[in-house]
């Protein structure tokens, strides 16, 4: 950070603030400590009866693999509200959501994911702007190894194993580089 987006001062370092543990962009002029915090971002993992929604991406990162719809939330949106939206841009998707799924923190790239359950209300759904293909596959049809993402490759693992016992729980973790 070379401007400070207070004031617009060129006074701005790179320190520890009074009363803090880790370094900080400060402005020198006007003294706003400029915090920059993980990104937040919101999916759905979307199914109808035996299937689940998948994505081909017509974006980077990872164009033209697989994924959950899902992207960063927004200002003035609960995590819902963003994984519904999210949902609507990529596939076209209508959700009624069943509940957080799972809860995943990267903190090497500084994310957190935050995945919802949700059942189709009806097969009216297509290719978003973001997306090249939106398809619904069965366990044994899941492009594998052309999934986009650890976490989505997580989430659908742990979908399937609860699936079998007929019980979804909330699931949780950290990934780290070594994936």
């Amino acid at each position: 950070m070379k401007f400070c987006s207070q004031c617009g001062s060129d006074a701005v370092t790179f320190s520890i603030p009074e009363g803090d543990d880790r370094p900080r962009h400060l402005c020198g002029n006007c003294g706003t400590i400029h915090y920059i915090n993980p990104r937040v971002i919101v999916g759905v993992l979307p199914y109808l009866e035996d299937r689940i929604m998948l994505c081909k991406r017509a974006i980077e990162p990872r164009l033209g693999l697989w994924t959950l719809p899902a992207g960063f939330m927004e200002n003035g949106e609960s995590s819902e509200e963003g994984a519904l939206r999210e949902s609507w841009e990529e596939a076209r998707a209508n959700i009624r959501v069943d509940g957080l799924y799972s809860v995943y923190d990267i903190p090497y790239i500084n994310q957190v994911y935050l995945i919802y359950r949700g059942e189709l209300t009806d097969t009216n759904f297509g290719p978003g702007p973001e997306s090249l293909e939106v398809e619904l596959f069965r366990q044994e049809e899941i492009p594998w190894k052309e999934i986009a993402f650890p976490i989505m490759h997580k989430t659908l693992e742990h979908y399937f194993a609860d699936s079998k016992l007929g019980q979804y729980q909330l699931h949780r973790g950290v990934i780290s580089r070594k994936l």
